[in-house]
């Protein structure tokens, strides 16, 4: 009993993994995970790096937000966005090496 205890706990785990990846595998939002890791940056600077609407980034930065991915700390009037998880940090940098 206690090892099928064990899988759904893996299961679990991997569905967990499974979503992040989803949320990362968006063309856009790669680039912007990508791109914060390089230094944190607010939606302007988002926004002109893509050429996209505000409004669009901010949809994408809501998706990484809400998969934790990405943290926002307000800075005065802005908000400076960051990566916040390792497993992401790991897989971009794997990815997406130089």
């Amino acid at each position: 009993m206690n090892h099928k205890i064990d899988i759904q706990k893996d299961f679990k785990k991997y569905e967990d993994i499974s979503e992040k990846l989803k949320v990362i595998a968006h063309p856009y939002r790669l680039c912007i995970v990508k791109g914060l890791l390089d230094g944190g940056c607010n939606v302007t600077t988002i926004q002109e790096c893509l050429n996209l609407p505000q409004s669009t980034v901010s949809q994408h930065l809501s998706k990484l937000k809400a998969a934790g991915i990405i943290k926002g700390e307000r800075n005065g009037l802005e908000i400076c966005y960051k990566v916040v998880d390792q497993d992401i940090i790991n897989v971009i940098n794997i990815l997406l090496k130089e």
